[in-house]
């Protein structure tokens, strides 16, 4: 496209200031000053902070982190923009991993009851021990500031809404979106317009389900040959516990209820920090029911005798959701482009089975960055990083993956019970004997193509919200801290205005109503009995959802204006 607006020059942009995107800029000013060269790296966040649109469990395996940073345990940095610690203050001795796993627990719940699953007969790539208790959030505003003591550039609440291409069609930079342009189109007072950064190389690190990413990948083709991505929904509350009830290190994950066997996910439980518990929960877009209401679920779990007793007494403090990539090794597309390449979970690099993305997100990274010191050192610009393609191959993420390869399509072919049986067992034969029982499997069709028709599926009833460890959905969306400049673009559009009403009310219920975790779509009924769909656009906390499932593939998620969206307090 041609440039219309000021425009700034990088050797490297990168879009996203997440682990994935923060380890490449690192990474990059750690090459050059080995070699004592110059390269200039701008990080483009959309967030109004670092760390303010992250959102994960998250317990982390911190081998990257430590081949990135080897001194992170004992290095402090400068805070960053970031919120202060909730429940606890901020590390001052290095990185924000304070709790290290001491007991790691796995169950299986019934509606009533629960059943242990003994350590021993998990697979050893399932453990926990040795990796920390930590907020994703935290951790990013503490990379950015290494990355700022290196020299990167970090501009949050800016949101990058297209590429710029040269004369080959190569990617050469990306343009930020206008601020100030109201509803209806027209410039505003406070209008400013967007801001064009060109770049030798650009690198994408938008997290799952990308805008930028998901037209690079589109233009180029990256896909081809791989399955469809698929997706989970992952939900994560933060909870004060009383001290009597707060066990530090302790992680705990679920199967089963409230889910059925056919429907696929799972909970966390996390306790760590001051008196902190991270409670979330996953439900696999695959699903098959248009009644289901993975919020419901989530919040019926809680309900759950094991949980409950825990959580009562304490007090909500955050709330938040988001798309989670699932497809595993055979979804991944191709890393490099034209100008640039993909880092992290823009790229689907998370472990289902482990239920860890942020080791290979920091390791695509840094690989990334490497190929485009590399590339610039040989005077290369624009054309596309393959060498990060052969180096990803020959990875650990590359052989993370591949061990877990048929964990998520038996589970979507065979249920809870057998489906992960079956991906234990795949996971063994890699661990005795170097390959699996069945090969390599596919997904059977996209997630949003999985939905039943409502005369065919269960009705699903959910109990109201106690107020106590349940809890309804609005009063949930508002500790997100989410905000959006009410006068301007609506930035949910739509192929086709109709459909919602037309096709998806009949035949799905439309799901969107439920599917959505932050109750941005509502099917309303007029005094002459006609529907009305309405679009609370307000409340999207940018989970991408809506794009994923919607079974008329009508929604396209653009970015508003930057700076809006979820504010996650150390999620």
């Amino acid at each position: 496209m041609a440039d219309r607006h000021e425009s700034m020059e990088f050797d490297v942009v990168i879009v996203g200031a997440g682990p994935a995107g923060l380890a490449a800029a690192i990474r990059l000013k750690q090459l050059a000053a080995a070699k004592g060269d110059s390269v200039s790296v701008c990080v483009l966040e959309k967030g109004s902070e670092v760390g303010a649109h992250i959102l994960s469990g998250a317990v982390i395996d911190p081998r990257s982190l430590t081949e990135l940073i080897p001194d992170w345990q004992t290095r402090s940095a400068p805070s960053v923009g970031g919120a202060p610690s909730v429940g606890g203050a901020p590390s001052v001795g290095g990185a924000p991993l304070e709790t290290a796993v001491t007991d790691d627990r796995f169950y299986y719940l019934s509606s009533r009851g629960h059943l242990r699953i003994p350590n021993f007969m998990l697979p050893p790539l399932m453990s926990n021990r040795g990796h920390y208790i930590v907020s994703l959030g935290l951790l990013a505003r503490w990379l950015a500031a290494q990355a700022q003591e290196l020299g990167v550039e970090i501009i949050p609440g800016f949101a990058a809404v297209d590429i710029v291409t040269n004369a080959k069609g190569a990617v050469a930079g990306v343009v930020t979106g206008e601020l100030g342009v109201a509803r209806d189109g027209q410039h505003k007072a406070n209008h400013t317009p967007g801001v064009t950064l060109h770049a030798k190389y650009t690198l994408i690190a938008e997290g799952a389900r990308g805008f930028l990413a998901s037209k690079i990948i589109r233009r180029y083709r990256l896909d081809q040959g791989r399955v469809a991505q698929s997706y989970g929904l992952g939900f994560k509350e933060l909870w004060e516990l009383p001290g009597n009830r707060h066990r530090p290190g302790l992680v705990m994950h679920t199967l089963g209820w409230p889910l059925d066997d056919k429907t696929g996910g799972g909970s966390f439980v996390y306790h760590y920090g001051d008196n902190l518990a991270a409670v979330g929960f996953v439900v696999h877009l695959d699903y098959a029911n248009p009644h289901l209401s993975p919020f419901g679920e989530f919040q019926r779990f809680k309900t759950h005798p094991k949980i409950r007793p825990m959580l009562e007494g304490g007090r909500r403090i955050a709330y938040g959701a988001r798309a989670i990539t699932e497809g595993g090794l055979q979804a991944v597309p191709k890393l490099g482009f034209p100008g640039g390449a993909l880092l992290g979970c823009v790229a689907g690099l998370v472990n289902v089975a482990r239920i860890k993305g942020t080791h290979n997100a920091i390791k695509s990274g840094m690989l990334a960055a490497e190929a485009a010191f590399e590339a610039l050192c040989g005077g290369r610009a624009h054309d596309a990083l393959d060498s990060y393609d052969v180096a990803y191959r020959a990875s650990s993420i590359h052989a993370d993956l591949y061990r877990v390869r048929n964990v998520k399509p038996l589970w979507s072919r065979y249920g809870t019970i057998l489906g992960v049986a079956l991906g234990g067992l795949d996971m063994w034969a890699h661990r005795f004997f170097g390959r699996g029982v069945f090969g390599t499997l596919s997904s059977e069709s996209p997630d949003h193509a999985r939905l039943k028709r409502v005369g065919v599926s269960r009705p699903i009833s959910y109990p109201a919200p106690d107020a106590r460890v349940s809890f309804d959905l609005m009063s949930s969306v508002y500790l997100s801290g989410v905000h959006h400049e009410e006068d301007q673009p609506v930035h949910l559009k739509f192929t086709d205005e109709t459909l919602p009403i037309a096709r998806n009310l009949p035949n799905y219920g439309e799901p969107a109503r439920l599917y959505c975790p932050a109750g941005v779509f509502e099917v309303i009924k007029g005094p002459q009995g006609e529907h009305r769909f309405v679009v609370n656009a307000a409340n999207c906390v940018h989970c991408k959802v809506c794009e994923i499932k919607d079974p008329a593939q009508n929604i396209v998620w653009t970015p508003p204006e930057g700076g809006n969206g979820p504010n996650y307090a150390n999620m």
